[in-house]
C-alpha cells in the first residue's frame, strides 16, 4: 500500500510543474483582463488609469452595438450549426457506401478544415465572390443574371457560407469515423426485415450518430462563438455592424476606439458566455453518454 502510494506522489510531483505553468498560462491573463475592466484606460491617454469598478460593463451592455453583436453572435453560430451538422451527416452518410475513388473524395472533403481562416476568407472574398472578378460573378454573366455584391447585399449571409465551408469538414470527419463503428449485422437485419433507406436512418443510424452529434455540436459552438478572421478579412463588421459579433465588437473598442477598459469588460462578459453555453453543452453530452 505504501508503495502505491509512493508511486502516487512521484507521479503528482512529475505532473505539478505541467499543471503549474497551465495555470498560470490561463490564470495571468484572465486577471489581467478582470482588472483591467475595473479600470478607466484608455490608449489614448495612458497614464489615466482611474478605478471604476462596474461602470465599464455598463457602458458595455448599453453599448448601441451590444445588441447587434449579440444577436449576430447568436444568429451566426445557430446557422452555421444547422448547416454542419444537417449537410455533415447526410455526406457523412453518402460517402460511408463503398465507391470507386472514395478514399480521394473523403480526403478532398475534410482537407477546407485544414485551411486557416484568414486564407479561407480571402479566398471566398477574391475568387469565389468578388462581384466584377469572382466565380459566381462569372456564372451569373453566363446566364445573363446581375452578379450578387455579397458582401454588401447579403453580408450575414456570406459570413455564414465561409464559416460553414471551413467547419462542415469537422463535422464530416466526425460522422465518418462515427459510422465505421456501426453494427453491420443489425443493418442487414434491418435491410431483410424490409426496413426502407428513411426507416433505417431514423431507426438505427441517427441513435448511433446521437454521442458524435452532440460532440459536434459542443466544440463547434466554442469555436464559433469567438469567430473573428472571416469577419475581419471581408466585412470588417459592416455595412454597420450587421455582421458585428461580440468579438469583433471586442476588438473594434479595444484597437479601433482604443478603449482598453471597456473592451476588457466584453472579453469578461464573453468568457462568461462561452462558459455558459459550454456547461449546458457538457450536460447534454453527459446525458448522450448517459443513454448510450
Amino acid at each position: 500500500m505504501s508503495q502505491v502510494n509512493r508511486n502516487t506522489g512521484i507521479a503528482r510531483l512529475l505532473v505539478a510543474p505541467s499543471v503549474l505553468l497551465l495555470l498560470v498560462w490561463m490564470a495571468v491573463p484572465l486577471g489581467m483582463t478582470l482588472y483591467f475592466s475595473t479600470i478607466n484606460f484608455n490608449l489614448m491617454v495612458p497614464g489615466m488609469k482611474a478605478f471604476v469598478g462596474l461602470e465599464n460593463y455598463y457602458y458595455f451592455f448599453t453599448d448601441p452595438s451590444f445588441i447587434d453583436g449579440l444577436t449576430n453572435t447568436l444568429v451566426l453560430v445557430g446557422m452555421v450549426l444547422i448547416i454542419t451538422v444537417g449537410l455533415g451527416t447526410l455526406i457523412a452518410i453518402l460517402v460511408d457506401h463503398p465507391f470507386p475513388g472514395q478514399g480521394i473524395v473523403r480526403v478532398l472533403l475534410i482537407s477546407p478544415f485544414f485551411i486557416m481562416p484568414t486564407v479561407n476568407a480571402l479566398v471566398w472574398k477574391n475568387l469565389l465572390m468578388n462581384p466584377v472578378s469572382g466565380l459566381f460573378a462569372f456564372i451569373a454573366n453566363t446566364f445573363g443574371l446581375q452578379p450578387i455584391d455579397w458582401f454588401t447585399d447579403i453580408p450575414m449571409t456570406s459570413i455564414i457560407i465561409i464559416v460553414s465551408w471551413q467547419w462542415l469538414p469537422f463535422a464530416i470527419l466526425i460522422l465518418m469515423t462515427a459510422l465505421q463503428s456501426m453494427d453491420q449485422e443489425q443493418l442487414e437485419a434491418a435491410k431483410m426485415d424490409g426496413a426502407g433507406p428513411l426507416a433505417v436512418f431514423r431507426h438505427i443510424t441517427l441513435p448511433h450518430l446521437a454521442r458524435p452529434l452532440t460532440v459536434v455540436i459542443m466544440i463547434e459552438t466554442i469555436f464559433l462563438l469567438s469567430i473573428f478572421a472571416e469577419i475581419f478579412t471581408t466585412t470588417s463588421g459592416g455595412p454597420g455592424t450587421q455582421t458585428t459579433n461580440l468579438a469583433y465588437l471586442i476588438y473594434s473598442q479595444a484597437l479601433l476606439q482604443f478603449d482598453v477598459g471597456m473592451a476588457s469588460a466584453g472579453g469578461v462578459i464573453a468568457v462568461l458566455l462561452a462558459n455558459i453555453v459550454a456547461f449546458f453543452l457538457i450536460r447534454a453530452v453527459g446525458k448522450s453518454l448517459a443513454e448510450q
